[in-house]
């Protein structure tokens, strides 16, 4: 026996890989995949954070964070991706959410597919837990152990003014909104917020305007872009969180924070906190929008 065969013979088989996706299925891989794609952006973040950015090789068009993935080629949306560009870069492994309707027909072109979709703080810990698995990453676990110590010092760090304010917060144009059942109402729950929109009506609900009307919320989170048009909205110019200015206006790469369940949780729990505290400053502007960026109160 040769001194290479003689090494490659003493050298320890690498156990295949095994993990099971948010759809129940059994994906298996005879080692750590090389070349990813990742169809969702909070994914691509996760593999990232879990220090394995070199190996994507594809990504969603709105993935943007970090900006080390702005040269990794785009392959389309979530819900309409590229299935030839994502074939053509050879992926040992596509993540994407379990709505996609692309799962099929990659798996019918050969192509090993994960389907994971956090939607709360226990299924982002989990999703963690399942990519440091896939990744061989033995200390996935210190991501979701930094992120939940981010959320509670972003809550400790409010005044006791701020707490038990009942919020709104607008995810996009519909509108659809943050129930108390998604990740982002779970964040706003540990900072003491009161959510007008209740788990029952779902993590993202669309909501009839005349809903948040009704509801009159303290305290308004939305995009800037659609803070310019809020008072516009049938019936919004009463509501108490706009005469009395209490509207914090998050720009584009913000509202990417807050919406995204991964990471930068941490970083979304900040920004919420600090238009809480805001909004509970005795001298709030008596109409206008807050800065979420800290310009202006």
């Amino acid at each position: 026996m040769g001194l290479a065969a003689a090494l490659l013979a003493g050298w320890p088989a690498r156990a295949e890989v095994r993990i099971t996706d948010d759809h129940g299925v059994e994906v298996r891989l005879a080692q750590p995949p090389q070349r990813i794609v990742s169809l969702l952006p909070s994914l691509s973040e996760a593999v990232c954070e879990l220090g394995r950015c070199d190996r994507l090789v594809g990504v969603d068009r709105y993935t943007n964070w970090p900006p080390m993935l702005a040269a990794v080629p785009r392959v389309g949306g979530g819900l309409d991706p590229n299935i030839e560009a994502i074939v053509a870069l050879r992926p040992d492994v596509v993540l994407l959410a379990t709505s996609s309707r692309a799962i099929e027909r990659l798996r019918a072109l050969g192509l090993k597919v994960v389907a994971l979709e956090p939607r709360t703080h226990p299924d982002v810990q989990r999703v963690l837990l399942t990519l440091g698995a896939l990744l061989e990453v033995p200390d996935a676990a210190r991501v979701w152990r930094a992120i939940d110590a981010g959320v509670s010092a972003a809550a400790q760090s409010l005044p006791p003014a701020a707490r038990g304010l009942r919020v709104y917060m607008e995810v996009s144009p519909g509108p659809y909104a943050a129930g108390e059942a998604s990740f982002i109402g779970q964040t706003l729950q540990r900072l003491g917020a009161r959510n007008v929109v209740p788990a029952s009506l779902g993590p993202f609900p669309k909501l009839n305007p005349e809903f948040v009307v009704r509801a009159d919320p303290d305290v308004i989170l939305v995009s800037s872009r659609a803070a310019e048009a809020l008072a516009q909205r049938p019936g919004w110019a009463r509501l108490r969180a706009v005469r009395q200015g209490r509207v914090c206006a998050f720009d584009a790469a913000q509202s990417d924070v807050l919406v995204r369940p991964g990471p930068r949780m941490a970083e979304a729990a900040r920004l919420m906190a600090d238009c809480l505290a805001r909004a509970a400053a005795p001298a709030c502007p008596a109409a206008g929008a807050t800065s979420a960026a800290g310009g202006r109160p």
